[in-house]
């Protein structure tokens, strides 16, 4: 693939590699393009870089077709200028332009949209919503079907993640597998030395898991080869959050641990009076976990200080979700709990008709979760009132997913179900071969969920994610300035890449 550029004394191309580095230049001069970053969700800012252009002239710059903003190239013919990815930007490879008006001097490079579910709970505050989604919807969800699955060699409890285009995944066959997310295919796979049911989290390409054999591990998340691994005193079933240079998690030794993320160093733990099945949840410098000992607790994340506990009736297996000063969290006493983050007072509690093991979901003012009396609910986050039930054939034991209106959830009755997150009303649903206790995620259009008969499974629309991947950059010649857009103020050219 080509991207076609021109100088600035002619209708010369220069051509890019597509990841817009500089091949061949046929003149002094010639324009190139720089993106900071080159890849993320929608409503990215971008930091478009450019030099080679003429001096003070002014130069749209497009996403795609659309004139976002109008940059003034300096003396030396640089320019620096932010602009964002639309909202509603699909999937895939998008090209940015920065063009001068009128006399065709441009360049261009790729960006690539795409939105990471990089740990179970989403971002380390596991509120298990993905707000950039916007190819699936109510409208839309009803039409995606089976694109592909990946068998392992044993039952898949725990929740995949995706980032930068791979999805990671453990199992009770003792392996933790990297899978192509458009295809399946398998990139890498890494014995863990026992069961994995710990899910994966991903952070500056690195993997971090749990195993049964006691260990959590950190793996390159490109190779697969082990960077450090931590040896807690028993199994580790529980799923780390990863926040600012820290992994977090919990062990059947009855501790939470710290460690420092680069190095697998211990940094502090704190011993619960059970074993710890629950995930942490991180948000404003405070550790969220619960615990098997029937207490929720609220630790400092620099520390591991117990800054407060809140005891429930049963044991705590639901890891908590964070959401606007509020922990949400479920028990095996039958409720779903709403504490005040900084104090732990219960602000509300609703009583299911039997035990709460999954986590909830937080989206847009309402609580997603499941209960072993084989419903979901949806909750008033402030109140507690319950909006909507849906009925499954069996235990819920999955923790509910939510993307653009669609609640997406599994059931021991072997299905995996997409609900409208307003009405509760079933949009679709898949058979699988048994139980779902997997909790799905949902990025960049796909739907991805394990289930106890062995296998990965991922659903999208018809044509799958690789159609929606453009195969050639747009002509720069086409585009068409917006003549209403006024012109920045520049800041001073920075992180130009060439």
């Amino acid at each position: 693939m080509t991207i076609v550029c021109f100088n600035q004394t002619a209708v010369k191309a220069v051509v890019l590699c597509a990841a817009g580095c500089l091949l061949t230049a046929t003149a002094i001069g010639a324009t190139a393009l720089g993106l900071s970053p080159t890849s993320g969700p929608p409503t990215t800012t971008i930091v478009v870089s450019g030099k080679g252009f003429p001096a003070g002239v002014l130069l749209d710059v497009y996403f795609d077709t659309t004139d976002t903003a109008v940059a003034v190239s300096s003396a030396n013919g640089e320019f620096s200028i932010s602009v964002q990815a639309p909202a509603a930007a699909q999937p895939g490879t998008h090209w940015v332009t920065a063009a001068v008006r009128a006399t065709g001097v441009a360049a261009q490079k790729a960006f690539l949209v795409q939105t990471n579910w990089a740990e179970v709970g989403f971002t380390p505050k596991g509120k298990r919503s993905n707000p950039y989604e916007n190819t699936l919807s109510p409208l839309t969800v009803g039409s995606i079907d089976l694109i592909w699955s990946f068998a392992t060699g044993g039952f898949l409890y725990c929740s995949p993640a995706v980032a930068n285009g791979v999805l990671y995944v453990g199992s009770i066959d003792t392996n933790v597998y990297a899978l192509n997310a458009d295809t399946g295919a398998r990139l890498w796979s890494f014995p863990a030395g026992g069961i994995v049911q710990s899910s994966a989290a991903v952070a500056n390409g690195v993997v971090y898991v749990g195993s049964f054999n006691n260990n959590v591990y950190a793996l390159n998340a490109t190779t697969g080869a082990m960077l450090w691994s931590f040896a807690t005193g028993n199994a580790v079933p529980s799923s780390p959050a990863v926040a600012n240079g820290v992994v977090y998690i919990g062990s059947e030794d009855n501790s939470v641990y710290a460690l420092n993320a680069t190095t697998g160093a211990k940094l502090w733990s704190f011993a619960t009076g059970n074993v710890v099945f629950s995930s942490p949840a991180v948000a404003n410098g405070v550790v969220y976990v619960g615990s098997a000992d029937h207490n929720v607790y609220a630790l400092n994340a620099t520390t591991g200080a117990r800054l407060w506990s809140f005891a429930t009736g049963s044991m705590v297996l639901s890891s908590p979700a964070v959401a606007d000063g509020v922990v949400y969290v479920g028990s095996n006493d039958s409720n779903v709990y709403a504490l005040n983050a900084v104090t732990g007072t219960k602000l509300w509690s609703f009583t299911a008709g039997n035990g709460v093991y999954p986590s909830p979901a937080v989206a847009n003012g309402v609580v997603y979760v499941g209960s072993a009396d084989h419903n979901v609910y949806a909750l008033n986050a402030s109140t507690g009132a319950r909006l909507w039930t849906f009925t499954t054939g069996d235990v819920v034991e999955s923790s509910p997913a939510v993307a653009n209106g669609v609640v997406y959830v599994g059931s021991f009755d072997g299905n995996v179900y997409a609900l409208n997150a307003s009405t509760g009303a079933e949009l679709w649903s898949f058979a699988t071969g048994s139980d779902v206790e997997s909790s799905p995620a949902v990025a960049n259009g796909v739907v991805y969920v394990e289930s106890t008969d062995n296998n990965l499974y991922a659903f999208d629309l018809a044509g799958g994610a690789l159609a929606r991947h453009p195969a050639e950059p747009l002509d720069p010649a086409t585009l068409v300035p917006d003549y209403t857009l006024t012109r920045s103020s520049q800041p001073e050219p920075s992180n130009f890449e060439h």
